[in-house]
């Protein structure tokens, strides 16, 4: 049987930036688009020009792509034609391929929301459509509320899409817009929309995350006939967010019965973590460990019983090969961790031991008796390989720390502003050589980024010999959790690391003094980082 062509249509660039805390640059949407550009997808919808600036200088010099890109805009308003509305205008001036438009599918928000009678949203829809394909543009309609529209008025609902289909429309996508609708409803009014007479090779389908089941309700269209999914990466959106396409690209590709009965336009499977990854640093945000396919936790055995059986066949614990999706698998240690786990986790990390060695037990107590301080190995892989080496002998210093202070001071500024201010100094020692390091904690825009920040550019400052190899490091995330309680409490700090090479690493550490347990973490990410890139001690 010769498969079924399924499209991807990306709104990251549009949809996405309605995410509460997300704001993208014309630079970054043009980075954006390249990625989805490498992962395969058909669509590009690069966002609403002139909606705002930002949209109007992506598309002004928007990248080239294989994908199809697509400007977002809305229906022209009533008592306006087509051809005298500007904001339909705007999208058309974008000079996109293909343009999608929204309007409204469900009577509620036709007299509610728009104010106007059922008819001359009809109008508007046809009008609109028709417009855009006389201007020689693939169109896409997008049935706003289809869902809610169908249960209120079926017969209107699916007059919208037999209007907007007449008029020339490539695609009508049904839009599940507030999220509520479950996966078998959504089946079932796809199936309901093909019976009325609408092809499923144009139909569409657009979900959101509102009740956890956006991509089970992507799936149950695709069953049902719809041959376009809309989502975004990460599941970036408003409320919620949307279908993620970074869970469904894979599901797709790698599961019965998708991989077999349908074919995509998708080539790069491999890269779904880097590219997840990137796109949450360009958001300044920490990734979703739980994420499936893409997490750090995605293929993560910590029970000692899991990672026993993950060492004599990977397919005990795990539905897809990590690989695939560009991804790792990880055997945490823990206070739960058995040596099965402790072989395995020293073996990834290229930690030769012989099975019988007595050291093995040793590590093992230490980690538990450091976890029972406030540690937490199995979310800081970095500091446990330290760990590791040093009580077997293998570990390379480096470098010493000497000393450090911190000063963090209040004081008003040139422009008469009350700001704070950090200054840390570092003086380590490398080959009998010491060397002092200070910097503050102001960023270029003149931001106090705490003592934190001071502290690890003084010490990632001058480190000698090692300078050049730690240059392309970053921090990425930094955790703070307060362990125990009175007099006992402990501060943990966890901080992610990356580096050029798109590599990221966790360490952790534990005081009862933050600052003292960040740079505990501090020190464990530079001195991992040496020993992962083999550098040789000076």
């Amino acid at each position: 049987m010769p498969r079924e062509r399924l499209y991807l249509y990306d709104t990251t660039l549009r949809d996405g930036q309605q995410t509460q805390g997300v704001q993208f640059s014309a630079a970054e949407k043009a980075e954006i688009a390249l990625m989805l550009d490498s992962l395969g997808v058909d669509y590009i919808e690069g966002g609403w020009p002139g909606a705002n600036p930002t949209d109007s200088d992506f598309f002004a010099a928007a990248p080239p792509t294989r994908a199809t890109m697509t400007a977002f805009g809305m229906t022209k308003r009533a008592g306006r034609s087509a051809q005298n509305d500007d904001v339909l205008a705007a999208v058309l001036d974008a000079g996109t391929p293909a343009v999608c438009i929204v309007g409204k599918t469900h009577p509620f928000h036709v007299r509610e929301a728009l104010g106007i009678t059922l008819e001359e949203n009809l109008e508007n829809i046809r009008a609109s459509v028709a417009h855009l394909v006389a201007q020689g543009r693939e169109a896409l309609f997008d049935a706003e509320h289809f869902f809610d529209g169908h249960a209120e008025d079926a017969d209107y609902a699916i007059r919208c899409l037999r209007v907007a289909l007449e008029a020339g429309a490539r695609w009508l996508v049904l839009c599940d817009t507030n999220g509520g609708t479950l996966p078998d409803r959504v089946g079932q009014v796809t199936r309901a929309v093909i019976a009325a007479g609408i092809p499923g090779e144009r139909l569409g389908i657009h979900t959101h995350d509102d009740t956890g089941n956006a991509v089970a309700c992507t799936l149950a269209a695709v069953d049902a006939g719809a041959r376009q999914i809309q989502g975004t990466l990460n599941g970036l959106g408003e409320r919620c967010g949307n279908a993620s396409l970074t869970t469904l690209i894979p599901t797709l590709l790698l599961k019965q019965p998708y991989a077999s009965a349908y074919e995509t336009g998708l080539t790069g499977l491999s890269e779904m973590t880097r590219i997840s990854r990137r796109l949450d640093e360009i958001l300044n945000r920490a990734p979703a460990r739980a994420a499936p396919y893409v997490g750090t936790s995605a293929f993560a055995h910590k029970a000692g019983l899991h990672a026993s059986a993950i060492l004599k066949n990977p397919a005990t614990y795990e539905h897809v090969e990590p690989a695939a999706v560009g991804n790792e698998r990880v055997i945490p240690m823990s206070n739960q961790a058995g040596q099965s786990n402790l072989r395995a986790r020293l073996a990834d990390a290229g930690i030769e031991i012989a099975r019988d060695d007595p050291a093995l037990a040793r590590i093992l107590d230490l980690v538990k008796a450091r976890e029972d301080q406030g540690y937490a190995y199995d979310g800081a892989q970095a500091s446990f390989e330290l760990l590791a080496l040093a009580e077997l002998g293998r570990m390379q210093q480096f470098f010493d720390v000497e000393r450090y202070r911190v000063t963090v001071e209040r004081r008003t500024n040139a422009l008469g502003k009350r700001i704070s201010v950090s200054e840390a100094v570092v003086v380590v020692e490398i080959g009998g050589e010491r060397m002092l390091s200070v910097s503050e904690s102001m960023d270029g825009e003149g931001q106090d980024r705490g003592p934190v920040n001071a502290l690890w550019r003084a010490l990632a400052k001058d480190l000698g010999p090692y300078q050049a190899a730690i240059d392309d490091m970053h921090l990425v995330d930094f955790r703070v959790r307060i362990t125990g309680g009175g007099t006992d409490a402990a501060t943990r700090v966890i901080i992610d690391s990356a580096d050029g090479h798109g590599n990221r690493w966790s360490t952790v550490g534990v005081s009862p003094n933050i600052v003292d347990a960040s740079f505990e973490a501090l020190v464990d990410a530079i001195r991992w980082k040496l020993i992962r890139d083999g550098v040789g001690p000076a």
